[in-house]
């Protein structure tokens, strides 16, 4: 299906309140922190810091509207782990995976806290294994994670159905901690939250200069913002601040949404509506999730559901083969085949070579804050991420150490036009990545 601009709304975006867009930054100003971006990151980065120091004068920048990258064009998961970890010692595992499970009950906290009215739920996702071997290996971890204090349960075969009837399926790990996430309908609730707290948000200002030091400058095209601290909160577009161009790889996602369907008839179908949501093990990963209005999110699957532009352009302007995407999602559930897909778009996700992110402190003066390449997990640890740049902020990190990724070292990747080629040889002759296995941790 030919992609124009009109059409690329996903379902959060479709289904929000229409909102008047906040004035563009039209002066020069000064400010304590200015945060770069208005997704995921940037708004936890500045809920946080602005919870903490009520005094400090905060200011973000948004290049178009709020929630307008891949915080308001994903799948909706909200799920544990860091994506290019494996579990490794089983002390570790659980550390990782607590720490991503905070991020997910801070998101829960600020929903609660604020009585923000959020499209979401957190009752349990399953990660699918498509092969007996890689089955029988998902017991044995899920086991020694148990023995550590996690709440996870293995499910085999005969198990499934019950919950989740996917066609070719051998067992799978239920998380009862994860969920889903409305992204847009998540942060337009927070903006007002962060307006009464102080934190100043432009919309339609772009960043087109940082210049950093003691006090860093932030350009715009209509005025400036000097700061003592900046965030870089933009994760698959930093690159073209002039930032991680050699580390991070902006790759394009395509998603699919079925019309609205009762829960009742979505279990007769196999998808029973105790289950927010699944992701596979497949080298094309897939995955899925149930909102609360019986709508079914799926991505992924498919070579045709992922792209990428050379030089790592992040506005989309080809042809996104959502067709294929459907095709894959009637495997694994025949019984939807006469439901109508009711939207489709693309967004970009970000990835490291290893596939892990990094969240850190940069620059001469240490006072350049980043958090990125989130490679597929953005919506929890994006959310996590803001408060893990708030600890850096206060020198209250101490926790975070050990991490993978604190302080992460993202590995290098080819300069164009190695990458572009290398992306489509690969893809188009082995049908693998961007998944990429875990290293040991």
């Amino acid at each position: 299906m030919p992609l124009t601009i009109d059409e690329n709304r996903s379902l959060w975006a479709a289904r929000a309140a229409p909102r008047a867009a906040l004035p563009a930054l039209k002066e020069a100003m000064e400010c304590d922190v200015v945060i770069v971006g208005g997704g995921f990151t940037g708004m936890s980065t500045a809920y946080h810091l602005a919870q903490r120091h009520p005094e400090k004068r905060i200011v973000l920048c948004e290049a178009k509207r709020v929630a307008n990258g891949g915080s308001g064009r994903n799948g909706g998961l909200m799920l544990n782990w860091v994506n290019g970890v494996e579990p490794g010692d089983p002390g570790r595992a659980a550390n990782i995976w607590r720490a991503t499970k905070e991020g997910i009950d801070l998101v829960e906290g600020i929903i609660r806290d604020n009585g923000l009215d959020v499209r979401w739920r957190r009752d349990g996702t399953l990660s699918v294994h498509t092969r007996i071997s890689g089955a029988e290996e998902a017991a044995r971890e899920v086991a020694a994670l148990r023995a550590e204090g996690l709440p996870l349960q293995f499910l085999d075969r005969s198990a499934l159905p019950s919950r989740l009837r996917l066609e070719g399926t051998m067992g799978a790990v239920y998380d009862p901690t994860s969920g889903h996430l409305d992204g847009v309908s998540y942060l337009e609730a927070l903006l007002p939250v962060l307006t009464r707290m102080g934190v100043q948000v432009f919309e339609g200002t772009p960043v087109t200069k940082i210049e950093e030091g003691t006090v860093c400058t932030v350009t715009t095209p209509g005025g400036s913002v000097k700061a003592a601290a900046l965030v870089l909160a933009t994760n698959a577009y930093t690159p073209q601040l002039g930032y991680f161009r050699d580390r991070l790889f902006p790759l394009f996602a395509h998603v699919i949404s079925t019309e609205r369907r009762s829960a009742g008839d979505w279990a007769q179908r196999g998808w029973s509506p105790q289950i927010a949501g699944f992701d596979d093990d497949l080298d094309r990963v897939a995955y899925g999730c149930m909102t609360q209005d019986g709508e079914v999110v799926f991505g992924g699957g498919h070579n045709s559901a992922y792209g990428y532009h050379f030089g790592g352009k992040t506005t989309w302007a080809g042809e996104a083969d959502y067709a294929s995407v459907h095709q894959r999602f009637l495997q694994y559930m025949p019984e939807a085949a006469d439901v109508p897909v009711a939207h489709h778009w693309t967004g970009p996700v970000c990835l490291s070579w290893n596939r892990i992110c990094a969240m850190g402190v940069r620059g001469a003066a240490k006072n350049v804050y980043y958090a990125l390449g989130y490679s597929g997990h953005g919506v929890t640890l994006a959310n996590l991420a803001g408060k893990v740049l708030a600890d850096l902020y206060d020198h209250t990190d101490s926790r975070w150490k050990g991490l993978p990724f604190y302080q992460g070292e993202m590995a290098w990747i080819p300069p164009e036009p190695a990458r572009w080629l290398g992306y489509h040889v690969v893809t188009r002759l082995t049908g693998k990545t961007p998944r990429k296995r875990g290293v040991k941790h």
